[in-house]
């Protein structure tokens, strides 16, 4: 056996209970939101609030602070998507695009705030990857309150960041959370070409 498939197994082995459950639930609220599936919000606060505890412990403090934007939002996403009178779990309120208005304000806010919080980082906390800590953490930002608008572009942010989180992750050692993101990954994608169908039919049945 390598050293490499063995270092591999002895970090799958060293996953905790509490990392299996916030992978877990994660990946299902994920799915969820892809679905349309309101019941996405209640099983995403269960994520969260594991994972505040996960990342304070690896040192991840940009994604700690996020969690509680993640509860904070998770909470108004299932209000919000609660619109409608429909007896189903789906989400009757509709998807809908941004303009180029959209991108060039996410583009400001991403640059000027993720230079700020990777300042901060870097000086007054003991992590190794401020400026990559506080990049994702921004853009994450950005992509959770899409979702909650239910914007479809929120797909594309999510496809972006999870490339960088595989990485980070593996580098700090969160073996299930970097393979929770590399599910996240096909998950987004799919959920990008779903909620495009769904734009669609309600252009053409608009």
């Amino acid at each position: 056996m390598s050293e490499l498939t063995q270092h591999i197994i002895e970090q799958f082995l060293a996953i905790t209970r509490i990392e299996w459950f916030g992978t877990i639930t994660g990946a299902l609220c994920v799915y969820l939101a892809a679905k349309e599936n309101i019941l996405n919000w209640p099983i995403a606060i269960l994520s969260v609030v594991t994972y505040i505890y996960i990342f304070y412990h690896a040192k991840l403090y940009g994604d700690t602070i996020l969690q509680f934007y993640f509860l904070g939002t998770s909470i108004y996403g299932w209000y919000y998507w609660s619109y409608g009178k429909t007896d189903s779990l789906k989400s009757e309120r509709p998807v809908s695009s941004l303009v180029k208005k959209d991108w060039l304000i996410i583009l400001a806010i991403q640059i000027i705030f993720s230079v700020i919080i990777g300042i901060l980082l870097d000086r007054y906390t003991d992590t190794d990857v401020p400026f990559v800590d506080g990049f994702c953490t921004v853009m994450s930002f950005i992509a959770q309150y899409l979702m909650t608008r239910k914007k479809l572009e929120n797909w594309l942010l999510w496809i972006f960041v999870d490339i960088i989180y595989i990485p980070l992750y593996i580098h700090k050692n969160l073996l299930a959370t970097s393979v929770l993101y590399f599910v996240f990954l096909f998950i987004a994608f799919q959920g990008y070409l779903d909620w495009k169908k769904t734009l669609k039919k309600q252009l053409i049945n608009g």
